[in-house]
């Protein structure tokens, strides 16, 4: 090996983009869509709060500390391979999980009925009409009439599980959004294993023995019951069934985290440092785009995929497996990518303890402070829609190709309000920024409170470019502007990782709880509501502040040498002569 070692730019820029593209299409096969997997298992909101929330906290704390090993050791190029190959392996172990109760309903997928999977109403008796589509009703001996109640969960404990009729028919179920909007479900015709004898069911609502969402807005699965027997019950482990599902999640995702978390912080260290090397470092600014383009094109191609494959894929138990199978489709790609990953051969000599003087660079200036606070609760108010969003959209009948499409609008907003992010900043200043995206998301969160069909979500969801993109930007901007020499990245680090992890997983495992008791229409409100406040008094707080002051360079270029470098005091005035000491003092 040289001593000079021959750095090909072009072609280690190529292949970082292709590995963010590729990054990002295996990121959107699983994240947006996961907290819907939980919930087919059967999994009330306060559980999947719990593991949700333990993802982010592995994500937040365990990625750090695995990018310092992997570099104190020269291990860089082994971790990221390591990573993608057992994190491709362990996303598979979600697909083994057994639902909670495996009396859910979900019809095999053979052609005749576009009915595939509900999630069943407890409580709720259906009277059940079968009768043949080929003979009148009154010669066929198979009519029946019958009234069922819904088995796809058990009643809470103290009331009997009733099952007046058990036939092959009556694994025949309604959609939700049927149930709850009209009396009767005709599906037309319906085969149930029978050749050439297809069979009209007609489905009745008789009974309703325990209430929807609050407001009648979700069906009244555990994961939204009102009551106390419905919240007891729900947040009962004390099944074998919802105890085993809950374990073996809280393990899988927990294991798979823990493997998977580490690569993109590795990635982006190596080839920053790569870059640094040769003084191409502003070339490292533009990556990002490529990981949102991989990402808006693998949320739109897994949705449209999932109603196409689910049900080769699986004729029992939760959809969703698609989701999985492309995680680890995609995971191979990125592996190959990743084997000319560009890794810097030679590494600067860095301090170890840069997180703690990062720390300690936010806690002595209070604008920083008061930034990390408002990055912690954006990062647990956005938790909540991440988690829950799907399943608001669910309950008023979107489908996964909508809920795709929502997220791919926010994507490209985002990356079309890019170019205008310098005049932004100029026009707005960073503290108007943060108060301009505050607001937004404060709006949007108040919007998705008052949902009313499949596809009222989308019109909102280009403000996820200013209440995500921007806020963000003015975030980056106040870290370069407030960071010492040579901080900013560990400043930024701990921004996006340490405080906003944080905030996502405390947003968890309190959003849960908040869905249980109450709902998630009023978990939005509740924190649009705090948003609001929280705005107020930032821009109370900062006004009272004191004015930053700004170096002139024009005017330091104008003066002599001798006003900054023949006095002491004049010494101390020079920047660059401060910047040199602080690099010493490193």
């Amino acid at each position: 090996m040289s001593a000079n070692p021959r750095w090909d730019i072009s072609r280690a820029l190529g292949v970082a983009k292709l590995f963010h593209l590729v990054c990002g299409v295996r990121e959107a096969c699983v994240t947006p869509f996961l907290t819907l997997y939980l919930r087919q298992l059967g999994l009330a909101a306060p559980w999947v709060g719990i593991l949700m929330g333990t993802k982010h906290l592995i994500a937040a704390f365990w990625a750090p500390v695995c990018a310092f090993l992997a570099k104190s050791y020269r291990k860089r190029r082994v971790l990221l391979i390591g990573s993608l190959l057992s994190s491709m392996g362990a996303s598979l172990l979600m697909v083994l999980i057994p639902a909670a109760d495996k009396n859910r309903m979900h019809l095999p997928c053979n052609g005749s009925s576009g009915v595939t999977s509900t999630d069943a109403l407890p409580g709720v008796t259906l009277r059940v009409n079968i009768t043949s589509a080929q003979e009148p009703a009154s010669r066929h001996p198979a009519n029946r009439t019958a009234e069922v109640e819904m088995p796809g969960f058990r009643n809470p404990p103290g009331e009997s599980d009733r099952e007046t009729f058990r036939d092959p028919h009556d694994y025949v179920a309604p959609s939700v959004e049927g149930a709850r909007t009209t009396s009767q479900v005709l599906l037309h015709p319906v085969t149930s294993g029978l050749k050439d004898h297809p069979w009209e069911v007609t489905f009745e609502v008789v009974k309703t023995a325990l209430p929807l969402l609050p407001g009648g807005k979700g069906p009244g699965n555990p994961a939204n019951l009102s009551g106390t027997k419905g919240k007891a019950w729900a947040l009962d482990l004390s099944l074998d069934g919802l105890r085993w599902t809950f374990m073996l999640s809280l393990g899988s995702m927990a294991f798979w985290e823990l493997l998977a978390a580490p690569l993109e912080q590795v990635a982006d260290d190596s080839l920053y440092e790569y870059l640094d090397f040769v003084d191409a470092t502003d070339r490292y600014r533009s990556l990002w785009v490529w990981r949102l383009l991989g990402m808006l094109a693998g949320v739109c191609g897994i949705a449209a995929l999932v109603g196409q494959l689910d049900c080769f894929l699986m004729n029992s138990g939760p959809r969703g497996v698609v989701h999985f199978y492309g995680y680890s489709v995609v995971s191979t790609l990125a592996l190959l990518v990743s084997i000319a990953f560009p890794i810097p051969i030679c590494q600067r000599w860095e301090p170890s303890y840069k997180s703690v003087k990062a720390l300690s660079i936010v806690g002595g200036d209070l604008r920083l402070i008061l930034l990390a606070f408002t990055v912690v609760l954006t990062g647990a108010i956005v938790s909540t829609v991440q988690n829950f969003l799907f399943w608001h959209m669910k309950d008023h009948g979107s489908g996964e190709l909508v809920m795709g499409f929502s997220v791919a609008l926010s994507l490209l907003g985002e990356i079309l309000l890019h170019p205008f992010k310098t005049t932004l900043l100029r026009k707005l200043s960073r503290t108007g920024l943060v108060g301009l995206g505050l607001t937004c998301l404060a709006g949007q969160l108040l919007y998705y409170s008052f949902l009313w069909s499949w596809w009222s979500v989308l019109p909102v969801q280009i403000l996820s470019a200013i209440s995500n993109g921007a806020l963000w930007w003015a975030v980056g901007a106040s870290v370069e502007d407030l960071a010492t020499p040579r901080m900013e990245r560990a400043l930024s680090a701990l921004f996006r990782g340490h405080f906003y992890g944080s905030g996502c997983s405390l947003g968890s495992f309190v959003g849960g709880f908040v869905v249980m008791h109450f709902s998630l229409a009023v978990l939005y409100q509740a924190c649009c509501v705090a948003l609001l406040l929280w705005l107020a008094l930032l821009l109370s707080i900062q006004q009272r502040l004191p004015q930053e002051r700004k170096i002139k360079y024009s005017k330091l270029l104008s003066m002599e040498v001798s006003d900054t470098s023949d006095s002491e005091q004049g010494t101390e005035r020079d920047w660059l002569v401060k910047a040199m000491r602080e690099e010493h003092s490193d």
